[in-house]
């Protein structure tokens, strides 16, 4: 249930062309959806504005299917993450207008109606420090892309060969919101954060040696960030990095 499908049955409704009872009979069966083993959240994207998103691990493949054919059933998209191979596959066979991200794990299948989401004029920057946290983030630039933001990225520039990140100073500068994925010291969020004047969100990777914890290391440098505002999501959560990045995007250009 999207914005442009209620405001489509409204107008049909001051037309006439729709009677009253069974406009209301529709959007009675808009908030939620209980199933056996899921209650769908039908109304977010008239809500929030942002399509449903189905975390993969612990559901059958079946489950993932069954949930997803219901958000597309009713006009939204829906983004899966996390989903592995076979998951990945069963979507695509699906949907073939779904797009699916190997290295992210992510299938995102887009809106049942032919217009897509407008994409904001407002760029994510997607910096990473090596290539081993490429995984989380591409979730978070696929994230970013299914909500609607443009995404730009820095692969492969952490603080092992600083003027790599210098290099990319105009990206940097051009960027709304940029989200900083790292992992082994986690250090080049505090980095960036001196750099600029946008909002950094970093994203602490479990990729590192022994002592980095499985990601606890870089959490703790990044918590206690000596550049101001940088804000800090769980580790390996490149998904809630994008969100908090699009809610701030949203915000700017709805203010």
């Amino acid at each position: 249930m999207t914005r442009d499908h209620v405001l489509a049955l409204l107008e049909r409704v001051a037309s006439g062309t729709t009677d009253p009872a069974a406009a209301l009979e529709e959007l009675a069966f808009a908030p939620t959806e209980s199933l056996d083993f899921a209650t769908i959240d039908h109304h977010r994207t008239l809500r929030q504005g942002y399509p449903e998103v189905v975390f993969a691990p612990g559901k059958t493949v079946e489950q993932v299917l069954t949930i997803a054919e219901r958000i597309v059933d009713r006009g939204a998209g829906c983004l899966i993450t996390r989903a592995e191979t076979e998951v990945r596959a069963a979507l695509a066979m699906r949907f073939p207008s779904a797009r699916a991200n190997d290295v992210a794990r992510t299938v995102h299948v887009p809106r049942s109606s032919e217009r897509p989401s407008p994409e904001s004029a407002d760029q994510v920057l997607i910096v990473t420090a090596g290539t081993s946290d490429l995984p989380v983030a591409e979730e978070a630039a696929e994230t970013a892309r299914a909500v609607g933001c443009a995404v730009a990225r820095l692969t492969d520039v952490g603080v092992a060969g600083i003027h790599r990140i210098l290099e990319g100073r105009s990206k940097l500068a051009e960027a709304a919101v940029v989200i900083v994925v790292a992992g082994m010291d986690g250090a080049l969020p505090s980095v960036v954060g001196g750099l600029v004047r946008s909002p950094v969100i970093a994203v602490p990777t479990s990729v590192g040696y022994g002592a980095s914890f499985g990601g606890i290391a870089a959490l703790l440098t990044m918590i206690n960030s000596c550049a101001a505002g940088v804000t800090v999501v769980n580790i390996d959560n490149g998904f809630g990095a994008a969100m908090a990045a699009a809610r701030i995007i949203r915000g700017r250009t709805t203010a």
